[in-house]
């Protein structure tokens, strides 16, 4: 059966409120020393909306990124009681970070993509 068009709406709304609310939070709120420059790229509502899967993008090399997705990871509980206050809800979906590294496999890609046309450039066609 097909979910409502509502319903999913609702998500959509709520996915959103988290990626500002967890996005603010982690630009300004949270004081551990291990926690790079790092933004919210998306967030996946599970559809019964008790869990969510946080894509962050951290700029910085490999150890950058470890140290703040375990920054990150261990200050889940602080992160969710805040959320708590600040959308007013009674329930705050069990938060899952992930580190985002779409921007490195699309410049993989295009990378990728220059080499194929400069190969049929160079190559004659009879």
């Amino acid at each position: 059966m097909p979910e409502q068009r509502g319903r999913q709406h609702h998500r959509e709304r709520i996915s959103e409120a988290l990626k500002e609310e967890i996005g603010a939070i982690l630009e300004g709120e949270l004081g551990d020393p291990r926690l790079g420059l790092c933004y919210v790229n998306e967030i996946l509502l599970a559809p019964d909306g008790k869990s969510a899967r946080v894509f962050i993008h951290v700029e910085g090399g490999e150890s950058d990124v470890r140290e703040t997705l375990e920054a990150v990871t261990n200050a889940k509980g602080f992160i969710r009681r805040e959320l708590l206050v600040r959308l007013g809800k009674k329930h705050v979906p069990e938060l899952y970070f992930v580190v985002d590294r779409s921007g490195e496999l699309g410049s993989r890609i295009d990378e990728l993509l220059g080499r194929i046309k400069k190969r049929t450039k160079k190559t004659p066609t009879p």
